[in-house]
């Protein structure tokens, strides 16, 4: 029998793409389905950034590209994060990578090991924990609390590091709660973590440009007390509908960025090359394309959190960012998994049970409104038919 290294059995999954599965095998065999489950824009990539690819493409860009990215992909980072959040970046220190998650690997594979403490958000993306215990490190939950509108408590994650914290990892606006932290609670982190000088931080910050009913994206990037150990994960995946290009950036500190430079030669070489020249026309072109998506899907955030406040036994504070809602469905007498399996199989409709991204998610269940209004009328119409049906009906 063929033997495997220690820890894969350690190591989890997102879901999210289990659900997809499911949801697409059913829609195959002839039933309708109303995906919610997944965490993708519903829009096409703007045009002017496919034809950059396509001019590329043309143009010959068909070979390896330096492994940190194209100079001028990594200037326009720069000039990016300059123009949103006021800072001065180094090209030197931005690291183009294929998509949001190879920035958790890399930095939680530095800093994992056994006996490290990594703290994440609970509920929060999935593969944070999974990477933490795919390398032995101890994973701690950051709670991650409706009563405080789904952002974190300074006072509570500065309680949770010890002597054996390595690295923090935060994200707002957040996945899967659409929480958005206020900049006071922030601002108070950041004051606590001068006294942990050795924790490095990783800041995912994927849904940085989409915010609502005046909320603040305050980057942890822009505090320049953070900035010789935070990481800084973003990317064009979500912002400019491009989840498939599979393109993501990180800026690393000074100390970490060759560590960082190595494990991309080694792992993958290079970002494909026409992708680069896409994010590329993505950063300096128009727009226009991500205030539109971003203000549809904040009258899509209105319609479901509504619609989900109007179902029985539901309640749903309003999201801030991202485009999730996180529905607290405890009152139903369901579990969260349970509840989430039954409205697909029996009500056609793909959500996400909360323990999915968490221990604390139980009671909850996230739901992305990123398909259309039509859509998400239907899924709410079909809810409710099903929660009324079945109030009194026992579940594992």
């Amino acid at each position: 029998m063929l033997q495997t290294i220690a820890g894969f059995e350690r190591i989890g999954e997102e879901n999210a793409f289990a659900v997809l599965a499911r949801a697409t095998q059913l829609a195959g065999e002839g039933r309708s389905i109303i995906n919610l489950g997944i965490g993708q824009p519903d829009f096409q990539t703007p045009d002017h950034i496919v034809e950059a690819a396509v001019k590329a493409l043309r143009d010959g860009h068909h070979g390896y590209t330096p492994a940190t990215g194209i100079l001028p992909l990594r200037e326009a980072v720069c000039a990016d994060l300059h123009q949103r959040i006021g800072i001065e970046a180094n090209p030197d220190n931005v690291l183009i990578v294929p998509g949001g998650k190879v920035t958790m690997f890399m930095a939680i594979l530095m800093f994992g090991e056994p006996g490290a403490d990594i703290l994440y958000p609970d509920p929060g993306f999935p593969i944070y924990r999974s990477m933490i215990e795919f390398t032995g490190a101890n994973p701690i939950p950051v709670p991650i609390r409706e009563e405080n509108e789904f952002g974190f408590s300074a006072d509570e994650t500065l309680a949770l590091l010890t002597d054996n914290t390595r690295l923090l990892i935060l994200n707002s606006p957040a996945n899967p709660t659409g929480g958005v932290t206020p900049r006071a609670e922030i601002e108070k982190l950041v004051a606590g973590l001068e006294d942990h000088p050795d924790v490095a931080i990783l800041s995912d910050e994927i849904y940085s440009q989409m915010t609502y009913d005046g909320a603040e994206h305050v980057s942890l990037a822009s505090f320049e007390a953070l900035r010789d150990r935070l990481i800084l994960l973003d990317g064009w995946s979500k912002t400019y509908a491009m989840t498939g290009w599979r393109m993501g950036y990180s800026l690393w500190p000074d100390v970490l960025m060759d560590k960082a430079r190595k494990l991309a030669v080694n792992a993958w070489s290079c970002v494909n090359a026409p992708a680069q020249f896409a994010g590329l026309a993505a950063l300096t072109g128009p727009q226009d394309a991500v205030r539109d998506m971003v203000a549809e899907f904040d009258q899509r955030r209105k319609l479901v959190v509504d619609g989900l406040n109007s179902l029985p036994s539901v309640s749903c504070r309003i999201p801030r960012g991202a485009f999730y809602a996180f529905p607290n469905i405890s009152a139903t007498g369901w579990k969260a998994k349970p509840l989430a399996s039954a409205l697909l199989e029996e009500a056609g409709v793909a959500v996400i049970g909360g323990p999915d991204f968490g221990i604390l998610g139980e009671g909850f269940i996230r739901l992305s409104y990123a398909n259309s209004r039509e859509n998400i009328e239907e899924a709410l119409a079909r809810m409710r038919a099903f929660l009324q049906t079945n109030a009194d009906r026992p579940n594992p």
